[in-house]
């Protein structure tokens, strides 16, 4: 059978003997079909990774023309990010949990894939937010997010006021706990939480979603994603801006970050069949009686 790509790596969440089992079993099964594997230095040790090279989680964008996560949705935003400039396409096997992202359970993993090499998947492009941090009119920090972008008070404990611009056009004054920026990838994580819409996640939008306002006023909006979104904290103590809730910068109060669509979309292959309703009426539980 004709392989539609040939250098894979793989990833897990090195936590459980049954995630490490997971990926040798999938390392040496692709290897048998000729496939030249790499596995993530970060999850598996030598002696785990067995003869299949090992490479550093920056190289793999470079190597690999796919990508496949074994573990949960967490997993799969750290790799999104590391992903985003190379344009390799990701898979995500989940390892015991729905995950909104892992939608190929670990007993159907080897047919999965199988049929995702020889070119039967759904593919599905989404995006990313780019952010930088201005201070005093330069650049401070930059990073990208999958999920959400989420500006948050910190350990004081007091609300913090900022003011939100969508392409140099005023929006709004807001005190409240924070705002969340959410592509609609995120829109079912911490965004759905705060009271924020689910968009489909092929949509073109970004969500805005207040945490806790002080207004009642104030309510999520979604705008296209080829707007550009500026935040400005005006008043706030200790400050944060958040990347996925992986990684988080500091703010002071007049810092302004401008948040746009990342230039690349993730590609994610979903295997024949899937369908995101289900996905929803499974995570969500939808339609399920209530005792």
């Amino acid at each position: 059978m004709e392989r539609l790509f040939k250098h894979v790596c793989l990833v897990a969440r090195h936590s459980k003997p049954q995630v490490v089992e997971s990926l040798r079993t999938l390392a040496d099964h692709l290897a048998a079909a000729g496939i030249t594997v790499f596995v993530d230095k970060e999850s598996a040790t030598p002696a785990e990774a067995g003869p299949h090279l090992l490479i550093e989680r920056s190289d793999m964008g470079k190597l690999a023309d796919l990508v496949i996560v074994l573990g949960g949705d967490g997993t799969m935003l750290s790799i999104a990010r590391v992903l985003a400039p190379y344009r390799v396409p990701l898979v995500g096997i989940n390892q015991g949990r729905l995950g909104f992202m892992t939608d190929i359970p670990r007993h159907e993993m080897l047919e999965a894939i199988d049929a995702i090499l020889a070119g039967h998947f759904v593919p599905e492009n989404r995006i990313l937010l780019q952010a930088s941090l201005i201070r005093e009119d330069a650049e401070v920090a930059n990073a990208l997010a999958f999920n959400d972008i989420v500006f948050s008070r910190g350990a004081v404990g007091s609300m913090i006021e900022f003011e939100v611009f969508i392409d140099n056009q005023f929006v709004y004054s807001q005190r409240s706990d924070g705002l969340i920026v959410s592509t609609p990838t995120g829109s079912t994580a911490y965004s759905l939480a705060a009271g924020g819409p689910i968009l489909h996640p092929t949509l073109q939008a970004i969500a805005l979603v207040p945490i806790c306002p002080q207004s009642l006023n104030n309510r999520p909006i979604a705008v296209n994603d080829s707007c550009e979104v500026e935040f400005m904290l005006t008043r706030g103590l200790d400050a944060r801006v958040h990347f996925d809730g992986q990684s988080h910068c500091d703010l002071m109060e007049m810092d302004r970050v401008l948040i746009r669509r990342y230039r690349n979309p993730l590609r994610i292959l979903h295997p024949v069949g899937y369908n995101y309703y289900d996905m929803l009426r499974h995570k969500l539980h939808w339609g399920e009686r209530l005792l």
